[in-house]
């Protein structure tokens, strides 16, 4: 009877164990050649380690999974979804060369125009061409209309006659409405969301609208002869000046700018100058009359100023009926020509992010590399009625091109974007509460920048061909405020002569809000300091100060932390600058800033002891959007790493209701999601596996 019994449940077993693998090779053969039926061990091995991989795929263990994807490819060598996941799983490492080769092995496997060969393709298409992260103009790339924000639809009047337009963090832009008297916020997607009118008797033909460094608003009145000033929100606080020809006055104001320091430049049309005013409004002078310059110089005086922007000690400022920009010093010194020729009717000009400023050009939109003078035609809109008088770059990476006499704002994209479309990656999926899956979706254009402003309308998730059923956008990275910083510390004979410096910017840093996941002395063994109750220890020594201290080791530990964390996530590095020889021994520079990227981690390093910072940690910062910051800087480092919060974020968490059948959890299930905007959309296509049941 014992023997009847063991026969019997080993019987059982072999049942089990039969249909467990016959359950489980339909869903390969979705991907490649596996068969219906087929008892390979091989096959069920392979399974075991891919369910495996996948599971610390979307725990954030992408070592773990590597190593799960390899084991399973012992068994099945050059099993197409294998090498994809493989592939996955090396990007949100940093190895992203050794991503590109599964690709590209895995892309071999498919149909040549398949969906899977398809996506595999354009993945590393964009990989390849991508070189920086924050909105920029290509010396070599033209813009083109993408789309447009028309003042009227449908014979409905949204508003009239825009003369400015000023980007805002979240994917959405004020315009600045002259012929309607208002505000008006829209979204990326041409949706009115919000109107401003002013204080109770309203603007007074709103013309230029500036942002102040504590995040206040100026707007200037030309009708009004005055500069509003409104709150972060919108709403109306005071007057700056009145109409007149004294100190202080207007008649008829028009562009303005605001400086790093916060201070107010006012260009006055009617009395032909600039007036400058102090983050409260207080007059402090006033330039632009007929005067010499320092070396001899002759000026004219301006005749019919328009455009202004203020950076790096200088105030440019541009003359519609010269079409010229003069340079002035902040005290309204007057420097000399910037541009001389070349210009058909300058209107406006604003900052790029990499100091190159972009100005509206009469029918135009040009670009000026104030070191060299150049001029370079980026595009222009594709409207027969066209009067360009302002334009800026928006968070996504598009040129805003504000026409007055078509009252609409136009659209510019990069014409290799408007080619290659949206950067769509589906990096997470949680099947814990299955039927209810929650993916997070990443969405980016070719260059690695974030497109933020998306909301549910923007997203298709499908299954196996058919829409999701109960599709919910459940948030967005660029909405959080949430911060979550790793501390990395350098723990070097030099930082050992630093540690009063090193204790003050660590106390500098926690006090900059949200949550420190996490505190690494880089040593030769990088170390994680206890951190109790979310309260730094005073004094750091949880590790020994070594000439052979390890960056690469430590910057890898602190990041790997954030990983769970909020999306506005950073580590900042404190340090002597020098990062010596052992820097980069296990990981290099490129993997290293590959991984903070690829994972939305954003890097700062603070400088202690007054030293030069490594071209490695401009590198980094550069990189994933940070900055690098002596430790004993006018402002403090504090606000700076506070602007981790405005950092644009392309994550989307969206949630919906499977109706795949799950074969008791042996099931790997498909998603798709396809993202739209404008006239640029983008996919992925990944899996998951539903709990075991």
């Amino acid at each position: 009877m014992k023997r009847l019994r063991r026969f019997r449940s080993c019987g059982y077993f072999l049942l089990f164990m039969a249909f467990f693998v016959c359950a489980s090779f339909p869903l390969f053969a979705q991907q490649s050649d596996f068969t219906v039926g087929n008892a390979d061990l091989d096959a069920r091995y392979a399974r075991e380690e891919f369910r495996i991989g996948v599971q610390a795929y979307n725990r954030f263990a992408f070592n773990e999974a590597i190593l799960s994807f390899e084991r399973a490819l012992s068994f099945r060598p050059g099993e197409p979804l294998l090498l994809d996941w493989l592939g996955r799983a090396y990007y949100r490492s940093g190895f992203e060369e050794s991503a590109i080769r599964q690709w590209i092995a895995a892309s071999g496997g498919y149909e040549p125009m398949s969906t899977e060969s398809l996506l595999l393709n354009s993945r590393i298409e964009t990989i390849r061409n991508r070189r920086n992260l924050l909105p920029v103009a290509d010396d070599n790339i033209r813009y083109v209309e993408s789309g447009r924000y028309p003042g009227v639809v449908d014979q409905q009047i949204l508003y009239r006659q825009p003369t400015a337009a000023l980007p805002l963090e979240d994917g959405s832009v004020w315009v600045v409405a002259y012929g309607s008297n208002e505000l008006v916020r829209i979204d990326a997607n041409g949706i009115v969301r919000q109107r401003q009118r002013g204080p109770i008797n309203g603007f007074d033909r709103p013309y230029d609208l500036a942002r102040g460094y504590d995040g206040r608003l100026y707007v200037s009145e030309y009708r009004g002869n005055r500069v509003s000033v409104l709150n972060s929100n919108g709403d109306w606080q005071a007057y700056i000046g009145s109409k007149g020809r004294r100190d202080g006055m207007f008649v008829g104001p028009q562009n303005i700018a605001v400086d790093e320091s916060g201070y107010l430049y006012v260009v006055d049309y009617g009395n032909q100058r600039v007036s400058k005013f102090d983050p409260d409004g207080v007059f402090i002078l006033s330039f632009g009359k007929k005067t010499v310059s320092a070396s001899g110089e002759p000026f004219g005086g301006l005749l019919s100023p328009t455009g202004i922007a203020a950076k790096n000690g200088r105030v440019y400022v541009a003359d519609n009926t010269s079409s010229q920009i003069y340079q002035f010093d902040p005290n309204g010194a007057y420097l000399g020509v910037l541009i001389g020729a070349g210009l058909m009717g300058p209107e406006s000009l604003r900052f790029l992010s990499d100091g190159r400023l972009l100005v509206a050009d009469k029918n135009r939109v040009v670009m000026i590399d104030v070191d060299s003078a150049v001029i370079r035609e980026l595009g222009a809109p594709g409207n027969d009625k066209v009067r360009l008088v302002d334009a800026d770059m928006d968070r996504n990476g598009n040129i805003l091109a504000v026409n007055f006499q078509a009252s609409e704002v136009s659209i510019m994209t990069r014409l290799d974007d408007m080619a290659s479309g949206l950067f769509v990656q589906i990096e997470r999926v949680v099947s814990s509460a299955f039927p209810q899956v929650t993916v997070e979706v990443s969405v980016q254009d070719r260059l690695r920048r974030p497109i933020v402003g998306l909301d549910g309308r923007n997203f298709l998730l499908s299954e196996e061909g058919n829409p999701v059923s109960k599709q919910q956008l459940l948030g967005a990275g660029y909405r959080t405020t949430n911060l979550n910083i790793s501390l990395l510390i350098e723990r070097s004979p030099a930082t050992s002569a630093l540690r009063e410096d090193v204790s003050a910017a660590v106390k500098d840093i926690s006090s900059v809000g949200g949550a420190v996941v996490s505190l690494v002395s880089a040593s030769e063994s990088p170390v994680k300091e206890q951190i109790a109750n979310g309260i730094l220890p005073s004094a750091i020594d949880g590790a020994e100060y070594s000439p052979r201290w390890r960056f690469d080791l430590g910057l890898r530990l602190a990041a790997t932390d954030l990983l769970p964390a909020d999306k506005k996530r950073a580590v900042v590095f404190v340090g002597s600058g020098v990062l010596g020889e052992l820097a980069f021994e296990q990981y290099g520079l490129s993997e290293l800033a590959a991984y903070l990227a690829n994972n939305g981690v954003v890097f700062y390093a603070v400088i202690a002891g007054g030293g030069q910072a490594d071209a490695a940690l401009e590198y980094l910062a550069s990189q994933t959007g940070g900055h690098v910051l002596p430790l004993y800087r006018n402002e403090g480092v504090k606000p700076v790493i506070q602007s981790l919060v405005s950092v644009p974020n392309g994550t989307y968490i969206i949630s919906y209701e499977s109706r795949l059948p799950t074969d008791f959890g042996a099931a790997y299930l498909p998603v798709e999601a396809e993202a739209y905007l404008l006239a640029r959309s983008g996919r992925d296509k990944i899996g998951y596996f539903p709990p075991l049941n």
